[in-house]
């Protein structure tokens, strides 16, 4: 690929994820739905403008950092205040890794006519809820807590279980792992060694940033993060693979909850640069999306989706909830909200190469069954998720115009009480 041609694809990308933003600061809509739409308007379903096949092996490098500082991001800003919360989120993701594995097993390859192995790559890949959708929504349509803190908890937590899980069972379809032993040893090493790995970066991280002189920049502060989590999630990868995501939400948890000198200016920066790159990676990986990939899954991937939206999810977070001070209405959002994000897209972009190139049947399906589960949940839920919120009660009420219109009020009674002690000193006019 000539030097012309790449910068030509990321300023296409770039700009057109900043279209979008723009389009959804002005029109009220989600900003991860026109994100979406401005992929599948530049790539392959659309204008053909940019292939991301074109930046070859540099492609799960360059998503592969950008998803680490995002999920880095989450873990910053992951607050879960009271053990009510705490218990919700580990309640639901616990549930859920069962119920939804069983039942995205099933329901691939019984409606969407994938083999059992691939199908089970496909549970594992959809797992998770996407931080990189659910964090935006819930910051647009201003959701009421504890919601919000539960829906973005749930994100960071079975996100990157997630795409753990989908990786040894993708090296079990294809021979690198033998058994279910190995399968269980990889998920747990994988899994316990980013998150050791990730919480003693972000350890050294924390008392590098108080350390520093309270006179240094934010920059110099933004830059030695940023520096961190890439070298955190390099190290990573390199020694295992896929645990560079886990590793990026334990390092941000950990720096999060240590005190440093401009901690809420850093914080910023940090919240800023995720949304960067979510404005790349969105249109990035949806412009690999092909309408031919996607037109051979006819009524059956439509449906195994719709199951998973509307059967499997209000029924795993019906049960988490079992016992829990949470209202029904805070049941029902619950049960409806599952929008799937960045990860999963790039998850399942590389591990479609990974089995063409291995000869497995069924890895187009399956990324045209993944793409339009993201495509089906970004959508309806993030174009219904503002009305559903505000019908059932949810949205976050203003306390500054009900404190302006209880000042108003106050000092309308008085001006009317000034105006009645006047009116009783004037004299009379009949008398």
């Amino acid at each position: 690929m000539t030097p012309e041609r790449l910068s030509l694809l990321w300023g296409i990308t770039v700009f057109a994820g900043a279209g979008a933003r723009l389009l959804a600061a002005l029109s009220g809509l989600p900003g991860v739905v026109l994100l979406l739409l401005s992929g599948l308007l530049i790539g392959r379903s659309g204008l053909g403008l940019v292939e991301p096949l074109d930046l070859g092996n540099g492609l799960g490098t360059i998503v592969g950092l950008l998803v680490s500082l995002v999920l880095f991001d989450g873990g910053l800003n992951l607050r879960l205040p009271d053990d009510t919360i705490k218990a919700t989120v580990l309640r639901i993701s616990l549930i859920r890794l069962v119920v939804s594995m069983a039942a995205g097993l099933l329901a691939a390859h019984w409606l969407a006519g994938l083999s059992w192995s691939v199908a089970a790559v496909y549970s594992a890949i959809v797992l998770g809820t996407g931080p990189t959708v659910v964090t935006p929504l819930v910051q647009q349509i201003r959701l009421a807590p504890p919601l919000g803190d539960v829906l973005e908890g749930e994100g960071l937590v079975l996100e990157p279980v997630g795409a753990v899980l989908a990786t040894v069972l993708l090296e079990l379809v294809l021979g690198d792992l033998h058994g279910w032993r190995e399968l269980l040893l990889g998920l747990m090493s994988r899994l316990g060694g980013g998150v050791l790995i990730g919480a003693s970066a972000g350890w050294v991280l924390s008392e590098g940033l108080r350390r520093i002189d309270e006179s240094a920049t934010a920059g110099l502060r933004l830059q030695l993060s940023i520096g961190a989590v890439f070298l955190t999630y390099s190290i990573c990868e390199w020694l295992l693979p896929e645990s560079g995501l886990p590793a990026s939400v334990a390092a941000g948890v950990v720096v999060g909850r240590r005190e440093a000198p401009q901690a809420a200016q850093l914080n910023e920066l940090i919240q800023e640069l995720a949304r960067l790159a979510i404005t790349m990676l969105f249109p990035l990986l949806a412009a690999d999306v092909s309408w031919a990939e996607l037109s051979p899954l006819g009524l059956g991937g439509v449906s195994c989706v719709l199951v998973l939206m509307l059967i499997v999810r209000p029924i795993a977070v019906g049960l988490a909830t079992v016992g829990l001070p949470l209202q029904f209405q805070q049941r029902l959002f619950l049960g409806w909200m599952a929008p799937r994000g960045i990860v999963t897209a790039s998850v399942a972009s590389l591990f479609a190469i990974r089995l063409e190139q291995a000869g497995v049947l069924g890895a187009g399906r399956l990324q045209g069954l993944v793409f339009l589960t993201i495509l089906m949940t970004v959508g309806l839920q993030g174009l219904t998720a503002q009305p559903l919120a505000r019908a059932l009660g949810l949205l976050a009420v203003d306390e500054t115009p009900v404190a302006e219109m209880a000042e108003d009020e106050s000092s309308a009674s008085d001006r009317s009480e000034a105006t009645a002690q006047s009116q009783s000193v004037l004299p009379d006019p009949g008398q």
